[in-house]
């Protein structure tokens, strides 16, 4: 530790709440200060300094599977890996804890990523970007040479990412394949790595207030238990929206309003259709400090909701998102649940920055949700809106932290759900309904594969060589890694895949094409 210390020359300053932060350059010390009493853990100002989408072959093992692939534009504040050896601050406890940068390295710009990479993905350690952290306006080369890059893959994946790899940049190529040797013959894949340890939460200060949204379809039932959790909840809700698209001929018009709940209760019956649509104009109604996105088929602890406001005061976020639990069957509940927690304790406590946000168990400050407006109803009669309102809030500079205090049981059920009507997508022939995606191209003979929506999201969110990417990586996968039986069959199958691919993009083209819509 102190040989590492002296060769990467970090200093240290106390901030006002006695935390020792290390650092190199010279970083501005009030930003510092403030930064330090906030949500990272790690700072720095890379993307002034060439660091910025530095190592694209990262592509090659994740394609369009990592949020944070993409560093952002046009923000003050973001979450970023891509750090700067010579110019970069970090908690001193975080420090030790991760065991500070790879000596096995020789490169110390590659020594720097890895350790960023590795502390975000890995360690939950947040690492932010932050401009005027470091005002060096000089620019560094990034230089990562073929060895750097096979060295960096065999310590953190598995070999397939690695013979990805080398088969995308060209196996032929002698300065390929000479690395992919030198990497699998003198490194391994490296040991699991460090957690930084969650804060002590501390209690909930003020009054902040909370509207909870469910959007509903022919589970009334579920609501209603869902309802009755809200109620005894340690930190009570301000508002419940429900907006409900159950048919008219089968919906149980009062049940909403049988028992007196201790919060507003709003309900609004949906005439337009798609999940998007009822989340957006549950939002409009909210009138709160906080937004909780909630699935109308879940069971919440009764800490739930107070846990999601203490979170994101302890760590001074924006969004957090819960830990969801799935249920065996819809008739499980907490002591079930109970069981299941005790099961993952050993993995359960993290809090980082979150890879996923799901619209079953988050919690956003309501001036974010806002600045969106809502969901992306481009989305609606498919699968990824969650994920596209994540994303939209990543880009906008929102640091989302992953929550484990805060859980949900997921219950499932088989019936009902806004799903009834995405289901229709896998319906070919007369009896299929038009889906919204299909615009004013319906399906016909070909069946659009992946989801036209999850294509949408990937085109929307990721360049064009990261959606290529993703597409040779969806047939490396399904040539490959089926079992060995099939593998005739699969190739027999694939020129109709190419089709189901084709189809697929051409939606997600045209949804482009319309720009992000809310109404």
């Amino acid at each position: 530790m102190k040989q590492f210390v002296k060769m990467l020359d970090l200093k240290w300053f106390t901030n006002s709440n006695g935390d020792v932060i290390l650092y190199t350059g010279v970083p501005d010390f009030h930003k510092l200060e403030t930064l330090s009493c906030g949500v990272g853990d790690i700072w720095h100002s890379s993307f002034e300094q060439g660091y910025k989408n530095a190592f694209p072959e990262l592509v090659y093992q994740t394609a369009t599977f990592f949020s944070y692939i993409n560093d952002f534009d046009n923000l003050d504040e973001c979450v970023s890996w891509r750090i700067n050896p010579h110019a970069f601050a970090i908690r001193k406890s975080v420090w030790q804890i991760l065991g500070g940068f790879d000596l096995e390295y020789i490169n110390p710009q590659m020594q720097a990523l890895d350790f960023g990479y590795n502390a975000l993905g890995n360690s939950a350690a947040i690492t932010l970007y932050v401009k005027g952290l470091y005002n060096n306006s000089s620019k560094d080369k990034v230089i990562i040479t073929a060895k750097d890059r096979y060295v960096f893959f065999k310590k953190n994946f598995k070999i397939d990412h690695s013979i990805y790899m080398l088969y995308r940049k060209g196996f032929w190529r002698w300065s390929e394949l000479n690395a992919f040797f030198y990497a699998n013959k003198n490194f391994r894949k490296g040991s699991k790595k460090s957690l930084v340890a969650p804060r002590q939460l501390n209690n909930i200060e003020g009054s902040p207030s909370v509207s909870y949204i469910i959007p509903t379809m022919m589970r009334q039932d579920f609501a209603v238990q869902l309802l009755n959790d809200l109620s005894n909840q340690t930190y009570t809700v301000t508002q419940v929206i429900i907006v409900d698209a159950t048919p008219e001929d089968q919906r149980i018009e009062n049940i909403y309003h049988e028992k007196q709940y201790p919060f507003e209760l709003i309900v609004k019956w949906q005439e337009t259709k798609g999940s998007c649509r009822a989340r957006n104009e549950a939002i409009d109604l909210c009138t709160s400090d906080y937004i909780v996105f909630g699935d109308d088929d879940i069971r919440i602890q009764p800490n739930f909701i107070e846990n999601h406001i203490r979170i994101l005061q302890t760590y001074k976020a924006n969004a957090s998102d819960g830990l969801d639990i799935t249920a065996d069957n819809q008739k499980q509940g907490f002591e079930d649940l109970e069981i299941k927690l005790k099961k993952i304790d050993h993995k359960r406590w993290k809090v980082g920055i979150s890879e996923t946000f799901n619209n079953a168990n988050t919690c956003v400050r309501a001036e974010y949700v806002r600045r969106l407006v809502g969901n992306d109803i481009n989305f609606d009669g498919g699968y990824g809106e969650d994920s596209d309102f994540g994303m939209s809030l990543i880009k906008i500079g929102v640091a989302i932290v992953s929550n484990p205090f805060s859980v949900n049981l997921h219950l499932k059920p088989s019936v009902g759900g806004y799903r009834f009507w995405g289901n229709q997508a896998k319906i070919m022939g007369k009896k299929r309904k038009t889906q919204p995606w299909e615009l004013d191209s319906p399906v016909k003979l070909i069946r659009p594969v992946p989801s036209p929506t999850i294509m949408y999201g990937i085109v929307k969110h990721y360049t064009p060589q990261q959606v290529l990417e993703y597409k040779y990586k969806h047939f490396f996968l399904y040539v490959l890694k089926g079992s060995k039986t099939g593998l005739i069959y699969r190739f027999l199958r694939l020129p109709y895949k190419k089709l189901q691919f084709k189809r697929s993009l051409f939606y997600a083209r045209k949804l482009n094409e319309l720009g992000t819509r809310h109404k």
